[in-house]
């Protein structure tokens, strides 16, 4: 007869931390450039005007501004900064390449004849 009682193991006690994902800044509120959006495991949101995706799904603004989100087509989500003012990245005007003058040919001075002297 066993004097100790049979102990077995227990399949409880796994627990993993939570992700904390999610919106962090929702539609109206204001963002500075660098500021995290939304943290997602995949595109459930899709990035759209001037918003970065990093590698792990994050949204992210590119711009100062204002959050927006939108529906596209295929019942997708799309986030957007609307730029606060002037002073957001914009593309600049294309500048036209300098036209280079006219090249004149080089005047040809002739050697004197030679002269049979004998």
């Amino acid at each position: 007869m066993a004097h100790k009682k049979g102990v077995g193991s227990s399949k409880n006690g796994r627990d993993s931390h939570s992700k904390r994902l999610g919106v962090k800044l929702f539609g109206g509120e204001s963002a500075i450039a660098g500021n995290i959006i939304i943290r997602q495991r995949g595109t459930k949101h899709h990035p759209g005007k001037n918003v970065g995706l990093g590698k792990d799904y994050t949204i992210f603004a590119l711009v100062d501004g204002t959050v927006k989100f939108r529906p596209g087509r295929n019942s997708r989500s799309y986030v957007d900064i609307i730029p606060a003012g002037p002073s957001a990245v914009e593309t600049a005007p294309i500048a036209e390449a300098p036209v280079a003058a006219e090249a004149t040919p080089a005047p040809v001075v002739e050697a004197p004849a030679a002269t049979a002297e004998a």
